[in-house]
């Protein structure tokens, strides 16, 4: 299993994305994975294809298809949530990026496709180490 963060969805949904190529070659690579995300992710996916004007649609049908599923937050990943924010408060952590620290800590999830290398080499899922990030290459 592997949680998408909203980089990688928009780069692969965007051609003109100056990640499309690298997204693409890493979603060849992680072939028949489960690939999961949060909503607060597809929320923000949705304002950066609205801005760019790309359909959302093909979110939609990603997700409606696969190779993408969406994980429930609950009631009680809240506090973790809330904590995990608090605690990144400094890298101004927000709540997809905190809705994933969760669902790794709760899945027990060590990989991120994600372009975010700052920040998610950073965060810390309770009881998992560093996480494993995808595409590798340099941080950004």
């Amino acid at each position: 299993m592997i949680l998408i963060d909203t980089g990688p969805l928009v780069a692969l949904l965007d051609a003109s994305d100056r990640h499309h190529h690298a997204c693409r070659a890493a979603i060849g690579q992680i072939g028949r994975e489960r690939v999961l995300t949060s909503w607060p992710v597809l929320t923000e996916v949705c304002h950066l294809l609205l801005r760019e004007a790309i359909p959302v649609s093909r979110l939609f049908g990603m997700v409606r298809s696969g190779p993408v599923e969406v994980l429930e937050l609950m009631p009680a990943d809240l506090p973790r949530i809330e904590k995990l924010m608090d605690t990144y408060r400094n890298r101004s952590m927000d709540l997809a990026d905190a809705s994933l620290v969760r669902l790794a800590e709760r899945e027990s999830i060590r990989r991120v496709f994600t372009i975010d290398r700052d920040d998610f080499s950073t965060y810390r899922a309770h009881g998992l180490g560093p996480f494993e990030l995808l595409p590798s290459g340099p941080r950004r």
